[in-house]
C-alpha cells in the first residue's frame, strides 16, 4: 500500500477455473477497487456469466409475458451486489445517454451479507439490454490512455449480477417481506408515467390502490393491497415500480413517540383543521365522557354539547374503569383512523361536530333494568341541548343475555322505539353488535365468531347494528417478525359477533361492517394476540401520558359507521334517518374475502350464513353520496297507510307502484350485456315487545314493508295479483312471493326486519322491461290488535334504487332527463 496507509481488508472468495483461490483487494472511503491482471480476468469472466444468465433470464421472462398485463417499455430489471464503501459509484449503474435510460431505482442491504454489501437495481430497457457485457468486456480487454482498464471503477467493484425480482425491489428490513400468498399494503414507489400502467395491472389482477397519492419530483407513491405474487407479476410484466415498501403509517408509530412529540402531531392537524358550521349535524356519542380538552376535540365539542344522562356526573372521560372508551370513540367518529390525516399535507375539512351523552358511571355500572331508560334519557339531553341539530347517535355499550334467538329485550325495544319516534321524531342510532369475550387460536377463527350471537341492544330492528371487518395486515414491529395476521384482508374483525345462531325469523344482523381491526397470529403457538399495529390510531383521554391511543373490534367499526352517516347527513341535510340508514346499507358490498367462502353453485343456506355474519358488506361513502355515469343510483323518500278499519275488519289499504324512468330503448340496444339492479327498502317498525312468542296475534312488528319488481311478462293486474298472493302467503308463515330468477338473496333471504336490500342480475333487454316497482304491507299487531287503534296510521320509506351497467353509454343523463318518478297510489 503506498506510503505505509492502512486500509480495511476485505476477503471474499471467487470462482475460477474449478476451483476457490483466496484475495484481498483494498476498500474505502469510495476508491476505486484495483485488482491484478489475473484476478481481473477471472473477475470479469464471472461477471460475464452471471450477465450471461440473468439476460438469458430475462428472456423467458418476457416471452412469458402476461399481453393483458405487460405495459411500460420493454425491459427488465437487474440487481446487482456491490461493497457499502464503493457506494458513492452506484450512479455509474445508470446510463441516461439517448431515449432509452437505464436507471437506478432502488438501493438496500444486500440479503446475503447486509453488514458489508449493497444490492442495487436497475430498470434495463430491451435496447440496452447487452450494455453491461460490453462494459464487462471492455475492461477485461481495453485500458484507458493512463493504462487504467477501462470501466475499472465500477466493474472491478461489481460483485454479482442477477434478473431482479419483487424481493429486489423491496427496501425496507428484508425480514418484514410478506410471505407467499400474504395480502399486505404496499407502498409502491412508480417511475415515471407508471401510475396508469400501474392502475391497469391491477385491475387485472384484482389488486385493490388506494385513490390517495403522493407525489415527488421523480416519483408518485401509491398505497397497494397485493400478495407478493401479485406485485411480482407487476415486475415481471411493466416497468411501473421503482421501489417496494411496506406501508409502515401504522398505529405503533405513534405511540412509541412520547407525550410531546405526540403533541407536536396532534397541533400540525389541528392547524390543517376545518370546522364545520354551525348547523352542521353531529355525532352525539353515547359512552364514558369525552376529553374536551383535547385540541382534537375542542373545536368541534361544544362545552353546552357534554353532558351526562345523569346530572350529577361529571361529564369528562376520567374514569379507569372505561379506559377513556368515550375519547377514543370520538376521535374515530370525527376523523376516521387517526394514522391517515396525520400522515397527510393536505387540509382536514369536518362535515361534521361531535355531541358526548356520559351514560357510563365513573364506578361500578347501571342497572341492567335501566339501561333503555338511560338511553333514552340521554337521548333527550342531546335534543334538549340543540333541537334543530341533526345528528347520528352513536352507541358502542352492550350487555351479554339471553337473546341467542335474536329475540327483542326490553333495551332493545326501547331503541327501536326513540328510532320509531312515534313516527314523527324518527332518529338514526348506529349500535355494535358486540364482541366475542376472549381472544382464542388462530384455527377457531370464524366458528367462534359464527357460535357467539349479538349482544343486545343490537338486535333492534330501527338501528343501524354495526359488525367488524379488517384491512390490517401490516406488521412493522421487529419483535413481531414472523406473525402474521389472523383475519385475512376483507374478513370479519376477529372478536366481531354475528346472528348466525338466531332463528330465522329475525332481522338480518348486523346490517354492515366496518374497520375495527385485526390480531397477530404467534407462529409458535397459534394463539393470537392483540398487536398495535393491526389497530386504529385514536384520541387519548390522559393527555399527560400521550394524545393518542388505539382501539379495535366493533366499538370502533361503530364510530366509524356513525361518522358516516354524519358525512351523508352533511352532504343532504333533508334526508330522512331511513334513508339515511338505507343508502349505507345499500353502498355495501361484500368483499373478495367474503364471497371466497361461497362454494361455486351457493345455495340459500350458505348466503345465509354470509349474510347472518357480515350483513350486506362493507359500505362506501362515495357510492352513498353520489351516482356515476354508469352507477345511476334513484332514492325515493314516500310515506303509505298500510291497513284501514273496514266495518269491523282491518284491511290491507295501500299498495303504491313506482314507475321506474329506465332508458328502455338504450337499454334494449345493449342487448345481452350484463347489468345489475340493487333494491333497499328501509323502514321503521312501531315495536310491541313481550315473551309471548312470534305468532300472528303478538307480533313484534306494526307493520312489514316488502318490494317487488315486475317481471316482462307481466301486466299490471298479473303483477298485481302477484305481489297479493306474496303478502298472503307470508301471512300464512311461507314467506312466499317466489324465487324470482336473477334475484342473488330473493324474499326467504332479504324479508327479515325492517331493512331489505336485493341485487337483480340479468340482461339490459331484460331489465328494460322491468320498470315497475312496489311497495306494499304485510301483517303486524296494527292489523292484529284493533283495540290498540294504529289501523290508520301512516309510515315512511325510502326507496333506493342502482342501474349498473359496464358500458360507455351514458345512462345517468338519460335518466337525469326523466328523472320525475311517476307514483300510483292504489287503495282499497
Amino acid at each position: 500500500m503506498p506510503n505505509g496507509e492502512q486500509r480495511n481488508l476485505k476477503h471474499i472468495y471467487i470462482a475460477g477455473n474449478g476451483r476457490r483461490e483466496q484475495f484481498t483487494w483494498p476498500r474505502g472511503g469510495g476508491g476505486e477497487v484495483v485488482l491484478p491482471a489475473r484476478n481481473r480476468a477471472q473477475h470479469a469472466a464471472r461477471l460475464e456469466q452471471a450477465l450471461t444468465s440473468a439476460i438469458a433470464a430475462a428472456a423467458e421472462q418476457a416471452a412469458a409475458r402476461n399481453p393483458d398485463i405487460a405495459g411500460g417499455q420493454a425491459g427488465f430489471y437487474l440487481e446487482f451486489d456491490i461493497g457499502k464503501e464503493q457506494r458513492a459509484l452506484l450512479d455509474k449503474l445508470e446510463d441516461k445517454r439517448g431515449k432509452d435510460h437505464i436507471e437506478l431505482v432502488a438501493v438496500r442491504p444486500a440479503e446475503a451479507d447486509p453488514e458489508t454489501r449493497l444490492s442495487a437495481t436497475v430498470f434495463v430497457p430491451e435496447a440496452k439490454r447487452e450494455l453491461y457485457l460490453k462494459k464487462v468486456e471492455d475492461y477485461r480487454t481495453q485500458e484507458t490512455p493512463t493504462g487504467k482498464p477501462k470501466n475499472q471503477p465500477l466493474v472491478a467493484s461489481l460483485e454479482d449480477v442477477r434478473l431482479a425480482h419483487a424481493r429486489s425491489l423491496f427496501t425496507d428490513d428484508i425480514q418484514l417481506f410478506p410471505a407467499a400468498g400474504q395480502q399486505a399494503w404496499w407502498e409502491v414507489w412508480l417511475r415515471t408515467g407508471g401510475r396508469p400502467i400501474l392502475e391497469h395491472a391491477a385491475n387485472i389482477l384484482d389488486i385493490v390502490l388506494r385513490e390517495h397519492v403522493v407525489r415527488f419530483p421523480e416519483r408518485e407513491v401509491v398505497l397497494v393491497l397485493a400478495t407478493p405474487n401479485q406485485i411480482g407479476m407487476i415486475v415481471a410484466n411493466t416497468d411501473a415500480i421503482a421501489e417496494l415498501r411496506l406501508a409502515r403509517d401504522t398505529p405503533s408509530v405513534f405511540l412509541a413517540m412520547d407525550p410531546a412529540e405526540q403533541r407536536d402531531w396532534s397541533d400540525e392537524l389541528t392547524d390543517r383543521l376545518e370546522v364545520p358550521d354551525a348547523d352542521a349535524p353531529s355525532v352525539c356519542i353515547l359512552d364514558s365522557g369525552s376529553t374536551r380538552i383535547h385540541p382534537l376535540i375542542e373545536p368541534v365539542l361544544d362545552a353546552g354539547d357534554q353532558q351526562s344522562w345523569n346530572g350529577v356526573w361529571p361529564v369528562e372521560d376520567t374514569s379507569p374503569t372505561w379506559r377513556g372508551h368515550g375519547t377514543k370513540m370520538s376521535g374515530l367518529a370525527l376523523y376516521g383512523d387517526l394514522t391517515n390525516p396525520l400522515v397527510s399535507a393536505d387540509p382536514i375539512s369536518l362535515s361534521h361536530a361531535l355531541e358526548t351523552v356520559k351514560i357510563l358511571p365513573d364506578q361500578g355500572g347501571n342497572d341492567p333494568d335501566l339501561y333503555g331508560y338511560i338511553t333514552a334519557e340521554a337521548i333527550s339531553r342531546a335534543e334538549i341541548q340543540a333541537p334543530e341539530r341533526s345528528r347520528v347517535f352513536c352507541l358502542a355499550v352492550t350487555s351479554a343475555g339471553d337473546h341467542w334467538r335474536g329475540r327483542p329485550s326490553s333495551w332493545s325495544a326501547a331503541l327501536d322505539e326513540l328510532a320509531y319516534g312515534e313516527g314523527e321524531v324518527q332518529r338514526i342510532v348506529a349500535v355494535s353488535a358486540g364482541n366475542v369475550n376472549a381472544l382464542y387460536p388462530a384455527a377457531e377463527y370464524l366458528d367462534q365468531n359464527d357460535a357467539a350471537p349479538i349482544e343486545s341492544p343490537a338486535q333492534a330492528w330501527n338501528v343501524l347494528t354495526v359488525g367488524a371487518v379488517t384491512e390490517k395486515c401490516t406488521i412493522t414491529g421487529a419483535t413481531f417478525a414472523g406473525w402474521s395476521p389472523l383475519a385475512a384482508v376483507g374478513d370479519l374483525s376477529p372478536l366481531s359477533r354475528t346472528s348466525v345462531p338466531w332463528q330465522h325469523e329475525w332481522p338480518i344482523k348486523p346490517d354492515v361492517v366496518f374497520e375495527g381491526g385485526n390480531y397477530g397470529v404467534n407462529p409458535a403457538n397459534g394463539d393470537s394476540d392483540h398487536l398495535d399495529d393491526l389497530t386504529l390510531l385514536t384520541t387519548n383521554n390522559r393527555l399527560q401520558a400521550g394524545y393518542f391511543n388505539v382501539i379495535a373490534d366493533t366499538s370502533a367499526a361503530t364510530a366509524l359507521a356513525s361518522r358516516m352517516a354524519a358525512q351523508v347527513l352533511a352532504d343532504r341535510t333533508e334526508l330522512w334517518p331511513e334513508t339515511v340508514r338505507g343508502l349505507i346499507v345499500h353502498s355495501a358490498d361484500w368483499t373478495p374475502a367474503m364471497r371466497g367462502h361461497l362454494p361455486v353453485n351457493p345455495k340459500q343456506n350458505h348466503k345465509r350464513v354470509l349474510l347472518r355474519r357480515y350483513g350486506y358488506g362493507v359500505p362506501d361513502l362515495a357510492r352513498a353520496i353520489r351516482s356515476q355515469n354508469n352507477d345511476v343510483t334513484l332514492v325515493i323518500e314516500n310515506s303509505m297507510q298500510p291497513f284501514f278499519l273496514d266495518g269491523s275488519t282491518i284491511k290491507t289499504r295501500d299498495m303504491i307502484f313506482h314507475d321506474l324512468p329506465w332508458p328502455v330503448e338504450t337499454l334494449e340496444g345493449l342487448g345481452e350485456e350484463q347489468v345489475e339492479l340493487r333494491v333497499t327498502l328501509s323502514y321503521f317498525i312501531e315495536p310491541n315487545p313481550g315473551e309471548r312468542g312470534w305468532t300472528k296475534r303478538h307480533r313484534y312488528a306494526s307493520h312489514g314493508l316488502r318490494f317487488a319488481v315486475k317481471r316482462p311478462e307481466e301486466d299490471v293486474d298479473t303483477f298485481r295479483g302477484r305481489i297479493n298472493a306474496a303478502a298472503r302467503e307470508e301471512e300464512d308463515g311461507a314467506y312466499g312471493g317466489g324465487q324470482d330468477d336473477g334475484w342473488v338473496l330473493g324474499p326467504r333471504l332479504r324479508d327479515r326486519g325492517s331493512l331489505h336490500s336485493d341485487v337483480w342480475e340479468g340482461t339490459a333487454a331484460d331489465l328494460a322491461n322491468r320498470h315497475g316497482i312496489a311497495v306494499y304491507p304485510t301483517g303486524g299487531w296494527w292489523r292484529e290488535k284493533k283495540r290498540l287503534e294504529r289501523y290508520d296510521r301512516e309510515v315512511r320509506y325510502a326507496l333506493i334504487l342502482t342501474l349498473r351497467a359496464q358500458t360507455t353509454i351514458d345512462l345517468y343523463t338519460e335518466i337525469a332527463n326523466a328523472i320525475g318518478v311517476d307514483v300510483e297510489v292504489e287503495t282499497a
